[in-house]
């Protein structure tokens, strides 16, 4: 074992592999740090230029740029609150708002020295665990990753705002959303509604860049602010000292979320999607003082970017061991292995080890090399929390929606992101927490794949009881319920700060959202009557009839806190205007017609002329800059879409009605 590590650790430093790693970290940080793009992306544009290379410089390009892009994906996940990658989503809960205080660059300095420490602990947790892991691996099955992924779900409703009710019925929706187009099981569309669009389902990156970035935008330009409200009075260097300094202080939350990472990275499927948020959970519950996190606690950045990196390591095992790639990404590489000629299984941890641990090694040096630079590029890239809004809101917005064309190259791509930017925005004001719905919406299809599977295996209902995996999952749950509503009984404030996700408290914002809702689920309950195929329906049937008592009860909630609200001000004319006023709905509805009209504009003219003359009117109009300023703007706009993602990423423009 010892001779294999140190012989992979001797091919990675080789020339020409430690170039191909380095040139690798530069491309990963910028892939990562541009919301839409990420690792899978980074690596299928990578892959054509591997095919004439030797195994090791081929996998320490694509390993170099894949491991670094949970790290820099941080960037977007602080500054803006946009998750740069489905991995950093948990980093936004208190990142985002340390970036809001002012202190950005303290939460980069804790996130680079972790995503060093976690990707480096990772590597070598998974080198000393390889001989012990594969019947670990083999214990579970589809029962467990069933269960696994319900967990996931519970711990993430179970933290997120101050309901616990909105934050299941958030998971539920996104559940929800996942049975839209054709069902596996059976191969017949479900809720496409005569939508060719819909028949594949909808992808998932329009809705992460809508859910939660236009809402961010919307409030920077609706407030006129910069994302930073207050200055910490604290220089870069001195704000990313200390970070260095809090990551050191809660080095044996690190360590835990190392373990986690590794060990849940090795799960096939699930690793990516959930590791995070059950760093973030563990967090909070094994934190004295939970009355900061999901405000700009830096405990809430620490331990899901430890998690996270250490996952990259432990994500490789099912993948060079089993050939069961657990995402998108490890489905690439996995391709590279083939091409090759590599065999994934047992050779890759007998006769080809070394091979293995150069993986390992190039994921250890691709993470600290990328910390360090990181850290050195953060000291500027903090600076951005204090230009004004109207600065940073059109390029991010022309990044987003490129971002959210890159999905199927569509205009429904389009009006994906801002149907459920609309409908983040309302979520956001009206207290309904976010972050489960995302994570239903990337567990959605592999829970319902396991459910059909466990039943025709395990029938209806035994594996419950008789597998002890599963029955240990389901004590966690039940456990993370208990101590969510202990959390919330045993408060003594009966308004906490709205400052987190989904602890806003506008009830005659939230009510009319209960009510779609209820209305949505119902009329969905009544379309899975009519599905002929008993396992079309089966999934979605489980999914309804929980939310549908569920939302019956959130709707009562909201309604004894809306006649509270309207008898405490006197009637509810002043009640209305007071929480219209709150969540600036006149001026929000201006900003999402901005929008409106880029998409039209697309139409009319093509991207490379719509998006520019947005820049200009926005600028020029909302913002009140000067005409230079927006020309020069627009021009870089244009030369970047133009070049970046029409002659780089070589993507298919919208034709134009004009231009064709």
């Amino acid at each position: 074992m010892i001779e294999a590590m140190l012989a992979g650790l001797e091919l990675v430093l080789s020339w020409p592999a430690l170039g191909y790693l380095m040139l690798g970290v530069f491309l990963g940080m910028w892939i990562g740090a541009v919301p839409g793009l990420g690792g899978a992306v980074g690596l299928a544009l990578m892959l054509p230029f591997t095919f004439g290379m030797d195994p090791v410089p081929a996998f320490a390009l694509l390993l170099g740029m894949y491991a670094v892009t949970s790290t820099s994906d941080s960037v977007s996940s602080i500054m803006l609150g946009i998750p740069g990658t489905v991995a950093s989503q948990a980093t936004i809960l208190d990142g985002y708002p340390l970036a809001k205080k002012g202190q950005a660059a303290r939460a980069f300095g804790a996130t680079y020295t972790v995503s060093a420490f976690g990707g480096v602990l990772g590597a070598l947790l998974l080198a000393v665990s390889l001989p012990v892991i594969l019947p670990v691996i083999f214990a579970f099955g589809v029962p467990e990753f069933f269960m696994l992924a319900v967990l996931g779900l519970t711990m993430v409703g179970a933290l997120s705002g101050r309901s616990l009710l909105k934050g299941v019925a958030a998971a539920l929706i996104g559940l929800m959303i996942t049975t839209i187009g054709y069902a596996e099981a059976t191969g017949i569309p479900r809720f496409y509604f005569g939508i060719n669009y819909l028949l594949d389902g909808l992808p998932i990156i329009p809705i992460v860049l809508g859910l939660f970035g236009l809402p961010e935008l919307l409030e920077l330009a609706v407030k006129n602010t910069s994302i930073a409200r207050k200055t910490s009075g604290e220089s870069a260097t001195m704000g990313l000292f200390q970070g260095v300094k809090d990551a050191f202080k809660h080095r044996w939350l690190s360590f835990r979320c190392a373990l986690l990472g590794t060990y849940i990275g090795m799960l096939p499927g699930l690793g990516a999607a959930i590791v995070d948020w059950i760093a973030y959970g563990h967090a909070v519950q094994s934190a004295k003082d939970k009355s900061q996190f999901g405000q700009g606690d830096i405990r809430g950045v620490i331990a899901p970017e430890t998690a996270n990196n250490a996952h990259k390591a432990g994500a490789l095992i099912p993948t060079v061991a089993f050939g069961i790639p657990g995402s998108i990404g490890t489905a690439i590489l996995l391709g590279a292995l083939v091409i090759k000629g590599l065999r994934p299984g047992p050779d890759m941890l007998t006769t080809n080890l070394d091979l293995t641990f150069s993986m390992v090694w190039a994921i250890v040096l691709a993470n600290l090399v990328a910390a360090v630079l990181l850290m050195f590029f953060s000291r500027h890239i903090h600076k951005i929390t204090f230009v004004p809004g109207h600065l940073i809101v059109p390029g991010v917005i022309v990044v987003l929606l490129m971002g959210t064309w890159v999905a199927t190259n569509s205009m429904g791509d389009w009006w994906t992101c801002l149907a459920f930017g609309v409908l983040g925005y309302w979520m956001k004001q009206g207290g309904w927490p976010r972050p489960p719905l995302i994570l239903a919406l990337v567990l959605g299809g592999l829970m319902e794949n396991n459910f059909q599977l466990t039943r025709q295996i395990y029938g209806d209902y035994e594996w419950l009881f008789n597998r002890p995996i599963v029955v240990v999952i389901e004590v966690l749950i039940l456990l993370t319920v208990f101590f969510a509503l202990r959390g919330r009984f045993s408060s003594k404030k009966e308004e906490s700060s709205e400052a987190g996700e989904g602890a806003a408290y506008n009830p005659l914002v939230s009510l009319p959202l209960a009510i779609g809702l209820f209305a949505a689920f119902a009329i969905a309950y009544q379309i899975t009557l009519g599905f002929q195929a008993t396992a079309t329906a089966q999934f979605p049937n489980v999914i309804l009839l929980t939310a549908l008592p569920l939302s019956i009860g959130i709707l009562l909630q909201d309604g004894l806190a809306v006649r509270s609200v309207i008898t405490s001000v006197g009637g509810f004319s002043v009640a209305w205007r007071e929480a219209s006023s709150k969540a600036e709905l006149r001026r929000s509805l201006v900003f999402i017609g901005f929008i409106l009209a880029v998409i039209a504009l697309a139409y009319l003219f093509g991207q490379l002329i719509a998006l520019p003359i947005f820049v200009v009117a926005y600028l020029r109009f909302w913002g009140d800059c000067k005409w230079t300023t927006s020309l020069i703007y627009a021009s870089t706009v244009f030369l970047v879409v133009w070049g970046f993602y029409g002659q780089l990423m070589r993507l298919l423009f919208h034709p134009s009605i004009f231009f064709g």
